[in-house]
């Protein structure tokens, strides 16, 4: 990890930075958010920190701000996919056998149909 909090490596860093594209639909100075490539619903956004942290079990009570916007930001996120009425979910996968695919902590926003239960 680099002074400024990115890690060289990591692809959703790289689109924080701008080098890698995104379809960004939300973003501000703590987050941004983007469309996943591989969506599992009509209506599918990752919402990510600007910093790199590799997954939710590095955030300890210091982070609680950061931790309660990128919530707030999926309720942004589900008003611009308009989905915010009719219903969402929000996931955060952390580690291998959670399904997390990218070390970089990250909020699924998934909407756009009805969801099943359990998920799986």
């Amino acid at each position: 990890m680099n002074e400024r909090g990115y890690s060289d490596t990591c692809i959703f860093c790289k689109v924080v930075k701008g080098m890698v594209r995104a379809d960004i639909v939300y973003q501000d100075d703590a987050v941004v958010a983007f469309k996943d490539i591989h969506a599992q619903a009509p209506v599918h956004v990752l919402v990510i920190p600007r910093f790199h942290m590799t997954a939710l079990w590095e955030a300890d009570l210091s982070h609680e701000g950061l931790l309660g916007h990128l919530l707030a930001s999926c309720n942004e996120v589900a008003q611009v996919m308009g989905i915010s009425d009719s219903g969402y979910r929000v996931v955060i996968n952390t580690g291998d056998d959670a399904g997390q695919s990218v070390d970089h902590l990250h909020l699924h926003v998934l909407g756009g149909r009805k969801l099943q239960w359990p998920p799986g």
